[in-house]
């Protein structure tokens, strides 16, 4: 099955995110968590940015990117809203890269390199009306890319939550998330 390298979100490895993570591991695949909050999590999104302020999105980042060090080269990178950023880094710059799955961010391909890779696949999820996601520019950036890349999908959800599928934020939804893990484990599915 496919080995994945999964980053959470701002909010931190809340107990939906761990559960997001199990249900790749129950379909076969081997799913790495590196936690780049040193075990803290936040109850809210606010919350969460502030202390990723303190520390520094640089500073994340890096932890992101040394996550990677001791793993196999042939991973598939994904991450949740703020781990977009490492998960996109690597799967642009790291050699032997096999996918990238990016949940409710992305960033403009040309943040860590000339181009998205040749043949790489990538999908990427998101609510249509999400106000980090379609207001801040990134969904912008995930239609730019999807149309650079020869095997890439955009899949958008109709509302305005962000971090829509972790089950236990009160910003979940039943529906969306459903949709987004069953097209995830197909994506995966693809690549092994």
């Amino acid at each position: 099955m496919t080995e994945v390298l999964l980053f959470h979100h701002v909010q931190g490895q809340t107990a939906g995110f761990l559960d997001f993570a199990g249900q790749l591991r129950r379909a076969g695949h081997t799913v790495h968590t590196p936690d780049l909050f040193d075990g803290r999590t936040f109850a809210t999104l606010d919350d969460g940015l502030s202390h990723a302020r303190e520390v520094g999105f640089a500073t994340l980042l890096e932890r992101g990117t040394r996550a990677a060090d001791p793993l196999p080269g042939e991973l598939v990178y994904a991450g949740f809203s703020l781990g977009v950023m490492p998960a996109q880094k690597l799967a642009q710059t790291r050699p032997g890269a096999r996918g990238a799955l990016f949940f409710e961010a992305c960033l403009p391909a040309s943040e860590f390199g000339a181009s998205w890779p040749d043949d790489l696949p990538v999908q990427i999820h998101g609510m249509d009306a999400d106000p980090s996601f379609a207001g801040e520019g990134d969904l912008d950036a995930a239609r730019d890319l999807v149309a650079s890349a020869k095997r890439g999908e955009l899949f958008l959800y109709p509302g305005d939550r962000h971090l829509f599928s972790d089950s236990s934020l009160p910003t979940y939804d039943a529906d969306a998330s459903a949709a987004l893990t069953r097209r995830t484990l197909a994506f995966l599915a693809a690549i092994d």
